[in-house]
């Protein structure tokens, strides 16, 4: 039971962290597309 409990909070903290790289990952790219746009000719 105790190796089952075990298993299951790793399982748990992992799913927690993977859905927190996904969320920074996804504002990363929405801070990409909404960078301001400047004229290299300039």
């Amino acid at each position: 039971m105790r190796r089952f409990l075990l298993l299951a909070a790793a399982a748990a903290g992992l799913a927690v962290l993977k859905k927190m790289q996904d969320s920074q990952a996804e504002r990363d790219l929405w801070a990409e597309a909404t960078d301001d746009v400047t004229d290299p000719g300039q």
